[in-house]
């Protein structure tokens, strides 16, 4: 049925060639038909549909299917019944872990380390693959610079550097070998693009920005996963200046196809196409159509190719060449996948019962987490805690294992993972007691809290009973714990939030035990940037654990009691305000920047009521030990566009743990054809360095750090002076300067 496939690109054509020239029109456009199985967990949702789409030669591929059994049967019909043959692609939402679920992503950033996530997006791809999925809707990388948006959940922060780096990682991760073992899928790079900078931080809403920041900020990290090979890319829900993403001519075939040279395939995202005329950019019965011109190839749900296609052919809205070149890129990725040559490639039943969860897979998942935590806060070095004496460990989330792995993890057993109350019994055993209380909801409203639960519901309480129990608790401890935040589904897809303090009951019941003067010991759970003005004037540590998946339990007692040290840093700027969003490091200057910000200075570009600068900056992020920095050094004052110039810090572990600092360096171009950031992140390092040692951290910098797109989009070196800092965050840097020639 499907002969062997001759190494180089030519014979790769043929066969496709070849395989077209027996395909019907209706089967062609049948290819770019993506459906859903509506059930993640039984796999058999609505399998008399999709076995009647297999049977007419009307789909391309589905998602949302568990179990490899399921897959297979799917599989083995397309292939044996199915007009020509053709195999299935098999989607899944593998965004941070299948079965071992890891940090959520935007936790994965803050441990600043590619290769942590390209060891995550391996094991997430050799489970989901052992699983039948051979097509993942991963990475994100949106840039996100506004809190109040939930999908900053998924992303790597509000860096175009770091979140280039990462990019890449995954990708590299999940399409391992070039897709050639079984253990490999296809990435799906999302959303195509500008999603991040949703107006208001509300999901699904319309972003209009000017084209110069969108390739300044916005559209790198897309452009490094095309460089590093990615297999699809699938369009946002968002309006781009006036113009439905999905159906968006110059992005799509534009600047992703003529400008990067992409070749993979575009598919939309959930529903996309129908999307079109609710925003009033096309009239329903012609949105397919826009969409396949700007060059979307699979729409995925609305199986509105199918129904309108052939309508708009003949009515000259598309052209039959369209429709092939849509199918021929559906059909090219089946063959990268190897699909073609093995068609059962992912069906393999005997890797499902050895491949899940695995003891390995686990323990690197709990050394990841730990590598996330940032430590905000710890006064007179309350953490690490000794395991001794009485610890009241209280809030709605100590006993809540089936919310430690965030949003987007559907494929795991939410029910087997550890709450914060077992592993802490564990890790003390017999030598301290534990003393636990839940203290309170997660808000004072059954419904609100209900509308964030998503199926992982945390027991509702008696706010007032609990709040005295809790405080019972306390009076009886040494130290006092508090687990609380967002619960897991507070952030990701729809959960955008106007108010981002740590929710209400929680916040007073907060209140109360810093009131107690025992000292307290916040573990923060958040998917975003929260306000804790309040909380880092008023509580001595504050450990940000985010949603450190299924391993998270474990991995935030290694912390807590010094089994590891903390080390993670922001890759999102922690505002004081939720006035002062979107906020970022990398802004522009202001036409009068210079104020005090201790104070309120008329005529000057501040707020009346708070200061400008963040709670926590990027970058930014303690450990229990300390590190000073010497005066950075540089090679020379004069860099030439061939060349580069070395700059090196010495970085002294100065306290009594050995540690991990991330040493940060960043540019900045004081004078430029249109206005440049500050400074903008361009190196970084991860650096162990033992108590009472020197290390000695070297960035090379070259002239690429240097371009820039100007207002006529040409990609730019200017000759001039410039800046570079270095420091342990974006705030804290020290500064020399060099000219390029």
């Amino acid at each position: 049925m499907f002969p062997s496939v001759r190494a180089g690109r030519t014979a790769d054509e043929r066969y496709i060639d070849n395989l077209m020239s027996r395909m019907s029109l209706d089967e062609k456009i049948g290819q770019l038909n993506l459906t859903v199985g509506g059930d993640v967990v039984s796999g058999t949702a609505e399998a008399a549909k999709i076995e009647s789409l297999i049977l007419d030669g009307k789909i391309g591929g589905f998602f949302n299917v568990k179990g490899v059994d399921a897959v297979s049967r799917f599989q083995h019909l397309a292939v044996e019944k199915g007009p020509n043959g053709i195999p299935l692609l098999v989607g899944a939402d593998v965004v941070h872990g299948y079965s071992t679920v890891f940090p959520i992503p935007l936790a994965l950033s803050c441990a600043w380390d590619s290769a942590a996530v390209a060891q995550m997006a391996r094991i997430s791809a050799i489970e989901a693959t052992a699983d039948g999925v051979n097509w993942n809707y991963s990475p994100m990388v949106d840039i996100c610079r506004d809190a109040r948006w939930g999908r900053v959940a998924e992303s790597a922060g509000e860096d175009t550097y770091l979140g280039s780096v990462l990019a890449k990682a995954y990708v590299e991760g999940y399409q391992g070998d070039k897709m050639q073992s079984d253990s490999s899928m296809m990435a799906c790079v999302k959303h195509f693009a500008l999603y991040g900078a949703a107006e208001g931080g509300r999901d699904y809403n319309g972003v209009d920005m000017s084209r110069e920041r969108m390739y300044n900020y916005y559209l790198p990290p897309f452009q490094a996963t095309v460089e590093a090979g990615v297999g699809s890319l699938m369009t946002s829900f968002n309006l781009i200046n006036g113009q439905h993403a999905t159906a968006c001519d110059w992005l799509i075939n534009g600047v992703l196809r003529r400008d990067w040279k992409f070749d993979g395939f575009v598919v939309t995202d959930y529903g996309s196409i129908d999307e079109l005329s609710r925003m009033g950019v096309a009239h329903e019965n012609e949105a397919a159509a826009m969409a396949l011109r700007a060059g979307t190839d699979m729409d995925m749900v609305t199986g509105r190719y199918v129904a309108d296609l052939k309508d708009a052919l003949k009515n000259g809205l598309v052209t039959e060449e369209m429709i092939d070149r849509a199918c021929r890129r559906v059909l090219e990725a089946k063959q990268r996948l190897g699909l073609f040559d093995n068609p059962y490639k992912y069906c393999n039943t005997e890797r499902a019962k050895h491949d899940m969860y695995t003891p390995e897979h686990r323990a690197v998942a709990r050394d990841i987490a730990a590598k996330t935590f940032v430590l905000l806060k710890n006064d007179n070095n309350l953490l690490p805690l000794k395991k001794k004496g009485r610890i009241a460990l209280i809030g709605p989330l100590a006993d809540a294992g089936n919310n430690m792995a965030g949003c987007w993890s559907g494929y795991c057993d939410h029910n087997s993972h550890k709450s914060v109350l077992t592993a802490f019994r564990e890790a003390v055993g017999d030598k301290a007691e534990i003393i636990y209380s839940p203290g309170a909801n997660i808000y004072y409203n059954e419904t609100t809290q209900g509308d964030c639960d998503w199926g992982r519901r945390i027991s509702r309480v008696d706010d007032s009973s609990a709040h005295s129990e809790a405080l019972l608790a306390a009076s009886k401890a040494d130290v006092v714990v508090v687990a609380m935040g967002e619960s897991a589904e507070m952030s990701g897809e729809s959960s955008s939030r106007a108010d981002i303090t740590i929710p209400d009951t929680q916040r007073d019941l907060l209140r109360k035990l810093a009131a107690t003067g025992k000292p307290v010991v916040l573990l923060l759970f958040t998917g975003r940037p929260l306000i804790l003005d309040w909380e880092s004037e008023n509580i001595p540590s504050i450990l940000n654990v985010w949603f450190g998946g299924s391993e998270a339990a474990d991995a935030i007692a290694d912390v807590v009691f010094g089994d590891k040290m903390p080390s993670g840093k922001l890759t999102t700027t922690f505002p004081r305000s939720v006035g002062q969003l979107p906020l970022y490091y990398n802004y522009l200057p202001s036409s009068h920047p210079d104020y005090d910000p201790s104070r309120f200075n008329p005529y000057a570009s501040n707020y009346i009521d708070v200061s400008n600068e963040p709670l926590y900056p990027f970058g930014y992020g303690l450990s229990y030990t300390t590190f000073a920095y010497s005066k950075p050094a540089i090679s020379s004052d004069v860099l030439t566009a061939d060349g580069a110039l070395k700059v090196s810090v010495e970085v002294t572990n100065t306290g009594k743990y050995d540690g991990t600092e991330i040493v940060q360096l960043y540019i900045n171009d004081p004078v430029a054809r249109i206005a440049r950031p500050v400074k903008e992140l361009k190196a970084f390092r991860r650096v162990d360095i033992p108590a009472g040692k020197t290390a000695v951290v070297e960035f090379a910098v070259t002239a690429d750090m240097l371009r820039y797109y100007d207002a006529d989009l040409n990609y730019v070196l200017e000759p001039g002076e410039y800046n570079v800092m270095t420091g342990p965050n974006s705030q804290e840097l020290q500064k020399l300067s060099f000219r390029l020639r």
